[in-house]
């Protein structure tokens, strides 16, 4: 017997539920890249060479945030970061798909009874704790009473539809199986979320009001629907960003042609590996069974999925490098920013690793100014140290594009070790944009003087000096490497380099000292030149030893540092 809706109740009851869905999803997610952000950042950054850990590590992240959308957006930022190739990239986004069904697994449970005390207890949590890291496994909690209460309130919207012919006339017109799925891509890409979708078809199913055959369908759909986040976020990035969202859809829209057909047997194979229950009566026995049923096929096509294109990857690598061919050499300014991509800032632990790569492109500027700098200042042309000048531009620029993200970062929920690393990299930020200055006013005001003064500096102090600015440049070298490794015994190493480099500055003093004593032209303009090129990279190597004795702090914390 048809009934009559109330649609305002109908309409509200489920935008409404859909809304707490989404926002739980949200908070959750959000919650759980703070708390597991370093150990994400430590599966991508050990687990992705090997294709088979690649997979895994696309499943373990992806279970964590409960995304594919979101794991291939992380992955579009980390390869415009320069963080991942494309290639180590396939693997992850064949395991994200197997991640996300997750939540089709634990929704498939009766978990709308847990809504208010898991809201009552995250709440509490997250409202009373002091430590942030508590504060957020709060908001986990919270996070899924939401979505679990979204669920309920959607479920208990959904109830009248079983009486109510139109609906059933719609749902018959989805038993084409191309036609469930168009319309679960539809949808899943309006609301972006393939665990909102398979969220709600757990609810019809609950309530009867959904097969399995057309639940599945659906789900196929929405496979495809994920992919338009991941497309969106590729807009405007380099060409290996965009291969691995179009990896994404690839890979999803092949699992919908090959499973399309055969929506029947998996259902079939569904129904063998799941719970049954033969004694309820016919009206009871569908809902108590196909959540679960749908749960299981959602994994069982990703997983199959997974599997059959895992032994292709570097042919699907090499497919999408031809459909997206590199564009033409463009060689971008030295001083804009190769790895703060805005994506990585929903995961502080990744954004402050790709602010560690961007400061060492940042030493490395400094470094070919260091190099350049000594033979510069005592023999070059007046073009040459106009060059050296230039070269401290983008130097800066750069700087203030690290502390611009780095205070993005700073405005995100940070414990107290990524507070501690964060202000460490601004700190060694700002040392290399000082030795930055060092060497276009200080050498490059003493070079100008040595050219208005017609100041000749003599080979014996010359070969001097150039033993004293290599060793300054191991110094440098030594602390980069320190960086890119994270490694805090090649930073104690430059800091225990002071004995060797005062040693250093003592003989060229005296050396200084006898040369003065010589009767030559200039001699006094000449040992001021002889004296400021000294003490400047003095200055520089005490600022190197700086930036050790932070990376020391921050990489190890041991209980005793070098003097």
């Amino acid at each position: 017997m048809t009934v009559e809706l109330d649609q305002y109740a109908l309409i509200s009851g489920l935008v409404g539920g859909l809304a707490l869905f989404l926002l739980g999803l949200d908070i959750l997610t959000r919650s759980l890249k703070q708390v597991a952000g370093d150990y994400m950042k430590h599966l991508l950054a050990r687990f992705t060479e090997n294709r088979f850990f690649g997979l895994i590590t696309g499943a373990a992240v992806t279970a964590i945030i409960q995304s594919s959308s979101i794991t291939t957006v992380l992955l579009v930022g980390f390869i415009s970061a320069g963080l991942m190739t494309t290639a180590q990239s396939v693997a992850v986004i064949l395991g994200a798909n197997i991640g996300t069904t997750i939540t089709a697994q634990v929704l498939a449970f009766k978990v709308t009874q847990l809504a208010m005390p898991l809201l009552a207890l995250g709440f509490f949590t997250s409202f009373v704790a002091q430590r942030q890291e508590t504060r957020e496994y709060g908001r986990i909690l919270l996070g899924l009473g939401l979505v679990f209460f979204g669920m309920a309130i959607m479920s208990e919207t959904m109830a009248p539809l079983q009486s109510y012919r139109p609906f059933f006339d719609f749902m018959q017109s989805l038993e084409n199986p191309m036609t469930a799925a168009l319309t679960g891509a539809i949808f899943t890409a309006v609301v972006q979320s393939s665990s909102a979708t398979t969220g709600i078809l757990v609810v019809m199913a609950g309530q009867g009001l959904i097969g399995l055959e057309t639940a599945i369908a659906l789900a196929l759909g929405a496979n495809v629907g994920t992919c338009v986040t991941a497309l969106l976020a590729a807009i405007g990035k380099p060409p290996e960003a965009v291969r691995a969202a179009v990896v994404h859809t690839l890979f999803n829209l092949a699992g919908v042609v090959i499973w399309i057909g055969f929506v029947g047997q998996l259902a079939d194979l569904s129904r063998l590996i799941s719970p049954a229950y033969p004694d309820l009566a016919p009206a009871l026995r569908g809902p108590a069974e196909v959540p679960r049923q749908l749960a299981n096929a959602h994994t069982l096509f990703n997983v199959a999925n997974a599997l059959l294109f895992i032994g292709f990857t570097r042919q699907i690598t090499r497919l999408v490098e031809w459909m997206v061919p590199d564009r033409p050499d463009k060689t971008p300014p030295s001083f804009a920013p190769r790895h703060l991509d805005p994506q990585l800032l929903s995961v502080p632990a990744i954004a402050l690793d790709a602010v560690r790569l961007e400061v060492l492109h940042q030493g490395e500027q400094v470094r070919d100014m260091l190099a350049a700098a000594v033979p510069t200042v005592t023999s070059g042309s007046p073009l040459q140290i106009d060059r050296l000048q230039v070269m401290d531009r983008p130097v800066d620029l750069l700087h203030r594009e690290i502390i611009a993200y780095l205070r993005q970062i700073s405005l995100g929920s940070l414990s107290v070790e990524q507070s501690d690393l964060l202000m460490a990299l601004a700190r060694i930020s700002n040392d290399l944009e000082h030795i930055g200055d060092h060497v276009a006013t200080g050498l490059v005001t003493s070079a100008r003087k040595r050219i208005d003064e017609n100041v000749v500096i003599s080979p014996q102090t010359e070969a001097v000096i150039a033993g004293l600015h290599a060793k300054v440049l191991e110094a440098f070298d030594g602390s980069l490497l320190a960086l890119k490794q994270q490694d805090s015994s090649l930073a104690a190493k430059v800091r225990k380099m002071k004995p060797e480099f005062a040693a250093m500055i003592e003989q060229i003093a005296r050396h200084q000292v006898d040369r003065l004593r010589i009767e030559a032209p200039k001699r006094q303009h000449t040992y001021a030149r002889e004296i400021e090129l000294t003490e400047t990279l003095d200055d520089i190597f005490k600022i190197t030893r700086r930036i050790a004795r932070t990376q020391i702090a921050v990489f190890d914390k041991p209980a005793t540092q070098s003097a």
